[in-house]
């Protein structure tokens, strides 16, 4: 069971909505995309607050813990590496390259994914293996491939520093520093990682001048021809289900975690939130911009294989379509507010 922020975690989200359900022909003319757009608006309005679990509710204690650990090297065994260092708030919570970096700065195997709005997120990471948001605070801090410290060492390292051990009782009184509580904490912040109110978000609320007749149009492809909102649906533009769309690889993604054919090769529907700021895009960064990203779809992927998507076929955009859909993407990016640098609790290192 899942309750809402605190108030004073909710300020800065807007009023919430249902999924879209009906559909209008595309036309070929400019005018008059704003009636046809209104037709899909109440699918993508913004919630009220970000959900918490029962047992983290979130409060301010515990989202002042959480943030001093996120942005901490300490969590990783080098005491060079923070959460912060993969999820840079200056880049949309991502890092900006193709691939994401871990311990002694050995390339990974995927591209780092956002941040955003994982408040309401279900099945974390690419292929889905985290369950909760606190079991995927953990995961970065104990895989080796990644911070590479193992959780027994973490509690002791931060149990040597008393600030921290007095931030721990304040968050969660009587529970002491353990891997579960050092979870709950990076949760708790990273659920108030949202992304704020676009130039899309207030054309939603109601104001026609906010987005363009080509963004607008491109909203409409997005529903209808485009084929996009069947995985990017919702306020957040993901489903949070898991696809396979034809690019080239190895890697199977959920197929590691469940063995069945069609699920091979299937990754997680990533948010289209503040798109046109995380290129290069794709679970293994191997698309460098949102026009190849329109062109991959247009030809229904590259790899043909028996799990891939019955979504994925040729489109037959034309190329004007093509820079409406562009346009209403860039409409999906907000003026963040800057993320301040927390003085971090000082002590044993």
């Amino acid at each position: 069971m899942k309750s809402s922020l605190a108030s004073q975690w909710s300020a800065f989200l807007v009023v919430g909505g249902m999924l879209a359900t009906s559909a209008l022909p595309l036309h070929a003319q400019t005018s008059g995309w704003e009636q046809r757009a209104r037709a899909y608006a109440r699918g993508y309005v913004r919630p009220v607050s970000a959900p918490s679990p029962a047992d983290n509710a979130t409060t301010p204690a515990r989202v002042a813990l959480g943030k001093a650990l996120f942005f901490d090297p300490r969590l990783s065994r080098s005491n060079f590496v923070s959460c912060a260092s993969c999820h840079n708030p200056a880049l949309s919570w991502g890092d900006g390259n193709a691939r994401g970096t871990g311990d002694e700065m050995r390339t990974l195997g995927r591209r780092t994914p956002t941040l955003l709005n994982v408040a309401w997120a279900e099945a974390l990471f690419w292929d889905g293996r985290a369950a909760t948001l606190e079991a995927q605070a953990l995961g970065p801090v104990t895989s080796a491939a990644e911070m590479n410290l193992k959780l027994d060492d973490l509690v002791v390292r931060l149990s040597a520093v008393p600030a921290y051990v007095a931030m721990f009782e304040r968050g969660y009184p009587g529970q002491g520093i353990t891997g579960v509580t050092i979870g709950k904490a990076i949760a708790a912040y990273e659920r108030t990682i949202v992304s704020g109110r676009s130039s899309f978000d207030r054309w939603v609320a109601g104001d026609p001048r906010a987005i363009s007749e080509e963004a607008k149009q491109g909203f409409v492809l997005f529903n209808t021809s485009g084929r996009c909102s069947q995985c990017h649906a919702g306020w957040r533009f993901t489903d949070d289900g898991f696809q396979d769309i034809g690019l080239p690889g190895e890697d199977v993604g959920r197929g590691k975690y469940v063995d069945l054919p069609e699920v091979q090769h299937t990754f997680k529907t990533p948010t289209l939130r503040n798109v046109d700021r995380r290129a290069p895009y794709m679970h293994d960064g191997s698309v460098a911009t949102l026009e190849q990203v329109i062109d991959l779809y247009d030809q229904g992927g590259e790899a043909q294989r028996p799990s891939l998507s019955a979504e994925m076929h040729a489109l037959n955009l034309k190329p004007e379509e093509k820079r409406a859909l562009i346009a209403f993407l860039r409409t999906l990016t907000s003026d963040d507010r800057p993320t301040t640098i927390p003085v971090l609790p000082r002590g044993q290192q």
